[in-house]
């Protein structure tokens, strides 16, 4: 990447460089890009109309951020995407630790150097990727940390306390001129957030004492869960005074953005250019809509901590293990394209484990069927939207004499599309519905994953019953 070409300070200042500070740097290039119709935070669904305002307020008025939503809203991704909003490349001193304007600087290294050298004082340009610190909040933090330490060594080379060329800086210090995130706030002890007053407020910091004082510039964002108030620790009040705005994230309000926020995130481009297996992966609509609605289930659910929440993780998670299984019946069964079927969703209880949190500490196996019980609450949901108003009666009768119909694993796409063609009804139906999900009902991969799902439809409404025996799957009346 090439930066601009002046190389000291004086032919710094022929270009008409005015000092700026970060806060007036992102709102100006926040105005210029609304100004431009240009998108603030790429890959960040479902927040236009409500998380994304609130941030350009904040940043309109120059505040520090607090992002406070529950695990798995874009929260981070958020906060790593800020750094877009600041100058391509700043100018800085060369010499100082720390970032310093060469036309205002804030160290005494750094004003030491303008009186020395002059206009003559080399300068260096920094980019905006390297403007961005982030440190994860843990009980261990320090204010040495955060803020920074005496050096004892240059101290015995003979310098005072007092001057700050003793001092080895933390995190904040070194993030001047740029952006300081601290992600999951409450886990910070109090005494810590306490250290971060004066910085929040005066953008001063004194280490250890000393009357040593940096007037920093630099954006302080953080993150937090609202269940860490109470449980793992808080945001101490004064702190939270000083935060300028507290930006609630949400997750995805429609079935459609969660289904685009996990087409985004997720692994399920397999196809035989970019997969070993050689076996391409193609995911139907109505199976990606199952995928998300089995989370959507778990968001309302009694029996989930909501407190804790449901992350958006899990419908990515589960997602690629869907498509994962049914790349793996492609490889045993040797089938070179393959579409996920109902059968593939039984895996769903090892992506799903641990990421959702039930409200009682019950029995052991609760939390497995607790997601069998939501697949089967999400396969019902999709079903009865997409099939609204059409009978299979006539499937159902076609059960009446003890007739079972193989299901699972093991069953290749044409082996599954011959026993259907053995029960007309059945047959009829998945061609007629492929069609009406604008699917292919010519291609018997297509074909299996549709009627699949009608058996299972009409096992969840109570119409058919399902047995395993021998690690296969049958349907019967």
């Amino acid at each position: 990447m090439s930066h601009p070409r002046p190389a000291t300070v004086g032919q710094l200042k022929e270009t008409g460089y005015q000092p700026s500070t970060v806060k007036d740097e992102l709102r100006r290039n926040v105005i210029r890009k609304l100004r431009a119709g240009e998108e603030l935070f790429p890959g960040i669904v479902g927040y236009r109309d409500s998380v994304i305002p609130q941030i350009v307020n904040g940043i309109l008025s120059k505040h520090d951020l607090l992002f406070l939503g529950l695990r798995g809203q874009a929260k981070t991704r958020i906060l790593r995407l800020l750094p877009t909003l600041l100058d391509e490349w700043i100018p800085v001193l060369a010499g100082p630790e720390i970032n310093d304007d060469p036309l205002a600087p804030m160290t005494k290294t750094g004003k030491r150097l303008i009186a020395e050298q002059g206009d003559d004082a080399t300068i260096e340009w920094v980019h905006r990727s390297d403007r961005y610190q982030e440190k994860l909040a843990t009980p261990d933090v320090t204010i040495a940390d955060l803020i920074g330490e005496i050096d004892l060594v240059k101290h015995a080379e003979g310098r005072y306390l007092s001057d700050e060329s003793t001092m080895h800086y933390g995190l904040i210090p070194r993030s001047n001129r740029g952006i300081f995130a601290i992600n999951e706030l409450p886990d910070l002890a109090p005494r810590i957030q306490v250290g971060l007053f004066n910085v929040l407020e005066e953008r001063d910091v004194q280490i250890r004492g000393y009357p040593i004082r940096l007037n920093l510039d630099v954006c302080l964002v953080f993150s937090a869960n609202p269940e860490d108030y109470t449980n793992r620790g808080r945001i101490v009040t004064p702190l939270k005074d000083r935060i300028g705005s507290v930006i609630r994230t949400h997750y995805p309000e429609t079935v459609d953005e969660g289904i685009r926020v996990t087409k985004e995130n997720a692994w399920l481009n397999r196809d035989k250019e970019n997969s070993a297996s050689g076996v391409t992966v193609e995911m139907p609509a109505f199976m990606s809509e199952v995928v998300e609605e089995v989370v959507r289930l778990a968001r309302q659910s009694p029996h989930v901590s909501q407190a804790s929440g449901v992350s958006v993780r899990t419908s990515i998670a589960n997602a690629e293990v869907v498509a994962s299984n049914a790349e793996r019946r492609g490889i045993m069964t040797g089938e070179e394209r393959v579409v996920p079927r109902i059968c593939d969703l039984n895996f769903l209880v090892a992506s799903c484990r641990g990421k959702i949190e039930m409200t009682l500490a019950e029995e052991d196996g609760a939390e497995d069927k607790l997601i069998q019980s939501l697949v089967g609450e999400a396969v019902k949901a999709v079903f009865n939207k997409m099939t609204r108003g059409q009978d299979f009666e006539a499937i159902s009768e076609q059960f009446e004499g003890n007739l079972t119909f193989p299901a699972g694993d093991d069953l290749n796409a044409k082996e599954f599309v011959a026993n259907m063609k053995a029960i007309k009804p059945l047959d009829k139906a998945a061609q007629s519905l492929t069609k009406t999900l604008n699917l292919d009902a010519s291609d018997p991969a297509t074909l299996a994953s549709v009627g699949e799902f009608i058996l299972e439809g009409l096992y969840v409404n109570n119409r058919l019953s399902k047995y395993n025996a021998k690690g296969k799957t049958f349907f019967k009346r």
